[in-house]
């Protein structure tokens, strides 16, 4: 399996890839306002890097529950002149996370590489035009691109999520968008898989989801989870920062067994290090089965 991504490309089986975080926002739920200023975004990026990420997500409008859109402008404002500076300083892909393709136009211009799309559900609807602009731009450009599932809407995502079963539909969708990426001409290697964890999804649901990630690798593109400090851990495993960085730990270890290949994460130095040693222990499990065969 081969994801591309402009001038990356990343062949699997390989150790899964770390995504590290940087919110350019006033708002986001974990680390709100830390790094809105430029100088702080990027120190903050090239920290990450130094810990292990592969790929930095950069983000520039939160997508929290509930959270107030932010116009095209602003978003430029916040993200572009963290992009520029990164662009020609690190050796690995930057991803724009952003829903609106204007922005990604302009962060693929300034040396994007992966465009993380958390509205893909609300694509393709029309079946052209400006309806599959972003779809347009990723065929073009040869971008990676995160297709994730979302029930609704940031602002109403949240307020009564209900599915008949949340594996079998999120599965159904991946399915439906893939043919519809297809159609505007991204190819399979260019695309990314994320059932989005907290996205139109009660505590129940996430974990569900998290227990059926397996049934989302059988579409044989990589499996992106994003769990990092999601509000459903502390629900699940008690209020907290050590509980919080625990529980994501464990889904990110939990998930490389299920077959992920993307982590994204908030916390790269905890993350990569627990990340490999599931991976060793995996290795060690499938060499000690084939030697018992």
């Amino acid at each position: 399996m081969i994801l591309r991504a402009r001038q990356f490309e990343f062949q699997f089986p390989r150790p899964a890839l770390v995504m590290g975080i940087v919110n350019v926002t006033p708002d986001s739920f974990s680390d709100g306002g830390r790094f809105l200023d430029p100088d702080a975004a990027v120190a903050h990026a090239l920290e990450l890097v130094d810990q292990g990420a592969e790929i930095l997500d950069i983000g520039g409008e939160s997508t929290r529950p509930r959270a107030t859109p932010v116009s095209e402008a602003e978003e430029l404002r916040r993200v572009m002149p963290v992009i520029e500076r990164l662009a020609p300083q690190v050796r690995v892909p930057i991803s724009i996370d952003t829903m609106k393709p204007a922005v990604a136009r302009a962060a693929l211009a300034a040396g994007a590489s992966i465009v993380n799309d958390v509205a893909a559900n609300s694509r393709g609807a029309g079946g052209g035009g400006d309806d599959d602009a972003l779809w347009r731009l990723v065929a073009e450009s040869g971008a990676g691109y995160v297709c994730m599932h979302m029930q609704g809407t940031p602002p109403t995502m949240q307020a009564n999520p209900a599915y008949a079963d949340v594996v079998r539909e999120v599965l159904a969708f991946f399915l439906e968008r893939m043919a519809r990426l297809g159609g505007c001409g991204i190819a399979p290697e260019q695309t990314i898989l994320d059932p989005g964890i907290g996205f139109g999804k009660t505590v129940e649901h996430n974990l569900q989801l998290l227990g059926g990630l397996r049934s989302f690798t059988t579409l044989a593109r990589p499996l992106l989870l994003g769990v990092s400090r999601k509000s459903f851990i502390a629900k699940v495993a008690g209020e907290g920062p050590r509980s919080s960085l625990a529980g994501s730990l464990a889904c990110a270890c939990l998930a490389v067994e299920a077959g992920a290949r993307i982590i994204r994460a908030h916390d790269v130095a905890e993350t990569v290090p627990a990340v490999r040693l599931a991976e060793a222990i995996l290795a060690a499990k499938e060499k000690s089965n084939v030697g018992h065969t």
